[in-house]
């Protein structure tokens, strides 16, 4: 089984590259452009696997791109590469126009051309699975779920550009009849995320000492997903999931950011003891522009149709997240020292 992830060095990517290499057998080949978010290090226990292989290339180089698929001729495609953080869209929107939407683009014409050459089986075969956010459905009141009918409604460039490259697969599977699936997931958390994040920022900010940021009254929920529980459910999605069809990824672990941060500082306490105790550090912040109040995932489709459930609840992974980070400072320092040192980011300034 020939696999090419885009984006396989990234934080969701490299859970799945690595799932694929060492427990599924499967030959990977990794395509990324290793922007600031893109990492090789995350992927350093399989890099010398002889089914895995890395190309350095970015998704909106048609080119290169086609040229992937010629020589390495993948049986199924899972489009993971985006720029991923509502932050930085907020001042810097262009590079997500950029990737997320025309990188896409440039995705599914290559996947186009290379499938309408294939033989007759291996065409019946193929699949692409585009992976998004649920972001794209815009924000939650207080009660409901997020469902696969739930109608478009982003908030922020990032979210918007994600919804704009749902749109595009759906109309490539529509039009074209391009086996496509798109998945789209609730806040991933676990090892090898990269520190911009909320809860990797707070475990290091509070193994540093440093204030822990929290915007506005911290009332935001969210639905966190262990993202090797992620991992599992995309590689059911490529292989049973229906083209055309849209399945939605959560945890079923709504908890709002401010009980997340208490989490990990209770968490910290207990390993790492100290005075004064960690939630001391926490500190309010201004709220992120256009913030959603809250985000849940109905994942029933994904669980019964193809049998998927989450094995971390949040209390058992974020616990396996905190104690990563704390043995593996040789992943995250080289990050803090040279990429980003943990300040605020999407701010906009006043005119």
């Amino acid at each position: 089984m020939r696999v090419l992830v885009t984006g396989g060095a990234g934080f969701i990517g490299s859970a799945l590259v690595r799932y694929l290499v060492s427990e599924i057998g499967a030959d990977v080949l990794n395509v990324d452009k290793l922007t600031y978010a893109g990492n090789l290090a995350s992927l350093k226990a399989i890099e010398n696997a002889p089914n895995y292989r890395f190309l350095k290339a970015d998704i909106c180089d048609r080119s290169a791109v086609s040229s992937a698929f010629e020589e390495f001729r993948p049986d199924y495609v899972m489009h993971l590469a985006a720029e991923s953080h509502v932050d930085r869209s907020i001042t810097g929107a262009a590079d997500f126009i950029e990737t997320n939407i025309n990188g896409t683009f440039s995705m599914l014409e290559a996947a186009r051309q290379y499938w309408q050459g294939l033989p007759a089986e291996e065409k019946a075969a193929f699949k692409m699975l585009h992976v998004s956010t649920d972001e794209v459905y815009g924000s939650l009141g207080e009660d409901g779920l997020f469902a696969e009918t739930t109608s478009y409604d982003p908030s922020s460039p990032y979210s918007a550009s994600k919804a704009a490259s749902d749109h595009l697969a759906t109309a490539w599977e529509r039009t074209y009849g391009l086996p496509v699936i798109i998945s789209n997931c609730s806040n991933n958390y676990g090892p090898f995320h990269f520190p911009e994040k909320l809860i990797p920022l707070i475990i290091l900010n509070a193994l540093e000492r440093k204030p822990l940021p929290v915007y506005g009254s911290g009332s935001n929920i969210r639905d966190w997903l262990y993202v090797d529980d992620h991992a599992r459910a995309l590689w059911l999605i490529v292989q049973w999931g229906r083209p055309g069809e849209k399945y939605n990824v959560g945890g079923r672990n709504e908890r709002r950011n401010i009980d997340v941060v208490e989490r990990v500082c209770a968490i910290m306490d207990e390993i790492r003891p100290g005075t004064p105790p960690h939630g001391d550090l926490i500190s309010y912040v201004a709220d992120r522009p256009g913030h959603d109040a809250r985000y849940a995932i109905d994942a029933t489709k994904l669980e019964t149709e193809l049998g998927w459930k989450a094995q971390e609840n949040f209390d058992s992974g974020i616990r396996k997240t905190v104690e990563w980070y704390l043995e593996n400072a040789w992943w995250w320092q080289p990050l803090r020292e040279r990429v980003y040192s943990g300040e605020r980011l999407g701010v906009l300034k006043k005119v």
